[in-house]
C-alpha cells in the first residue's frame, strides 16, 4: 500500500469516527447543509388539518398581465418557486417554477414568527394570556427562579429580550443549527442566558419565537399546531392541510422556522392583516393587537443604538415604500408574505434565493417584489 493510499484511509478512518462521536444536529446539518424550501422532507412533522376550505375565486383578468422581460429575469434569477398578487379577495396573478404549483409545498422559515404572533394575540384575547406584559417566568418554569424571568413577553415579541442567541445560518455549530436540526428544542431555547437589559434594543433572534411558542402552549394546554389548527387554519378556511416540522417524532414545533404550505393558502395569513384581523366577519385576532403588531415598535433602538426601530414590529416586518409602511412576513431565502392597505392586495413571493445586495435591515429583492406586483395592480 502506498504512503498516499496510506494517509488517505487515515483520514477517512478519522473522518468516519467524527461523524459517529458528533452530536446529532451536527452529523444531520453537515449531511444536508443548507435549508431548503423541501426541508419538512427529512423531518418529522404535525399536521395542521383544514375544514370547510374555500379556494381564492380568480379575478375577472387573472393572468392577463405579462411580465416584462427584465422582471421575469429577476424573478427567475433569484429562484423565485411562486409568485401571487391577490387584490379585493381575488387572485390577479400568479405563476409557479421549478415544477411547484399550487399544492406544492414549501417552509416559509422565518415567517412561520408572524403566525406565532398572531396565535399570542389571540390567546390574550381569550384572557389564557394575561397581557404582552406578563413577565415570562409565569409561564415558563426554566425561567421562573432567575433575572430571565423578568423578561416579558412584549420583550420576546419585539426582539428586545437581551438573551445570547446567536442568529447565525452558515455555521454548523450555531445554536440556530443546533435548533433547526437538533432533537431537543426546550434545552437548547431554554437555556440561553441573559447579557444585556431587556426592552431597550432590538436584536433578532429566532429563539425569542421558540419561547413564545412555548409560552402559548402553557397558556392554552393545546400544542400550538394544534391551536393554530383550530383558531387560525380552519376558521380562515385553508383548502389544504399544512405541515408544522418537529424536533423529533412526538417532539416540538420548530415554531421559529418551519411552517409548510402552499402559497395560496399563505396569502390566507396576508389577508388577515387587511382585514383587521377578521374573517368572514368573525374577529379572530384583535383589531388592537394587529395594529400593534403591524406598526414599529420605534420605542426601541435599533440593533446599533444609532436611531429609533423602524422597521420591526411584534415579529412582523415593516417596509417603509413609496408613502407606505408596509407589513410583511419574511422568511429565509426569501419568503414573503406583504399586505398592502393602500391597494388592498396581499402579495406572496416563495423561492430559494434572496438578493445578495443588503440596505440597512433589507436586501434589495424586499422592495423590488412589491415594484414587480405593484405594475400589476395598477
Amino acid at each position: 500500500m502506498s504512503k498516499f493510499v496510506k494517509i488517505l484511509v487515515f483520514i477517512l478512518v478519522l473522518a468516519s469516527a467524527w461523524m459517529f462521536l458528533a452530536p446529532n444536529y451536527l452529523r444531520t446539518s453537515l449531511l444536508y447543509w443548507y435549508a431548503d424550501l423541501d426541508d419538512y422532507t427529512i423531518f418529522e412533522n404535525k399536521e395542521v388539518a383544514v375544514e370547510n376550505g374555500n379556494d381564492w375565486q380568480e379575478d375577472a383578468e387573472y393572468n392577463e398581465y405579462i411580465l416584462d422581460s427584465e422582471d421575469r429575469e429577476y424573478l427567475e434569477d433569484h429562484e423565485t418557486v411562486a409568485f401571487l398578487v391577490i387584490q379585493n379577495g381575488t387572485v390577479l396573478y400568479e405563476e409557479y417554477w421549478d415544477d411547484y404549483g399550487t399544492e406544492s409545498l414549501s417552509n416559509i422559515f422565518s415567517a412561520t414568527k408572524s403566525i406565532v404572533s398572531l396565535l399570542i394575540g389571540i390567546a390574550i384575547d381569550q384572557g389564557k394570556i394575561s397581557s404582552v406584559n406578563d413577565p415570562i417566568g409565569k409561564y415558563l418554569k426554566e425561567f421562573s427562579q432567575d433575572e430571565r424571568g423578568d423578561i416579558t413577553i412584549k420583550n420576546l415579541l419585539n426582539m428586545s429580550s437581551g438573551l445570547d442567541w446567536d442568529e447565525a445560518y452558515s455555521s454548523p455549530t450555531s445554536i440556530t443549527t443546533k435548533a433547526y436540526y437538533g432533537k431537543d428544542l426546550r434545552k437548547v431555547t431554554t437555556s440561553q442566558h441573559l447579557t444585556e437589559k431587556p426592552g431597550v434594543r432590538f436584536r433578532y433572534q429566532s429563539g425569542n419565537t421558540q419561547l413564545l411558542a412555548f409560552i402559548v402552549e402553557e397558556a392554552t394546554g393545546e400544542t400550538i399546531a394544534k391551536y393554530a389548527e383550530r383558531m387560525l387554519w380552519k376558521p380562515m378556511q385553508a383548502v389544504q392541510p399544512a405541515l408544522w416540522s418537529l424536533d423529533k417524532q412526538d417532539g416540538d414545533e420548530k415554531s421559529f422556522c418551519c411552517f409548510n404550505t402552499n402559497a395560496r393558502d399563505a396569502a390566507r395569513f396576508g389577508q388577515l392583516v387587511l382585514n383587521k384581523g377578521s374573517w368572514n366577519g368573525v374577529q379572530l385576532v384583535s383589531e388592537e393587537y394587529i395594529a400593534e403588531a403591524t406598526k414599529a415598535a420605534s420605542y426601541l433602538l435599533n440593533e446599533e443604538k444609532t436611531e429609533a426601530l423602524n422597521f420591526y414590529g411584534l415579529q412582523y416586518w415593516i417596509l417603509p415604500y413609496s408613502n407606505m409602511n408596509i407589513p410583511y412576513m419574511r422568511g429565509h431565502r426569501g419568503q414573503y408574505i406583504y399586505s398592502i392597505a393602500e391597494k388592498n392586495a396581499v402579495i406572496v413571493r416563495f423561492g430559494k434565493h434572496k438578493d445578495d445586495i443588503k440596505q440597512g435591515p433589507i436586501t434589495l429583492d424586499i422592495p423590488k417584489y412589491v415594484d414587480i406586483a405593484l405594475k400589476i395592480i395598477n
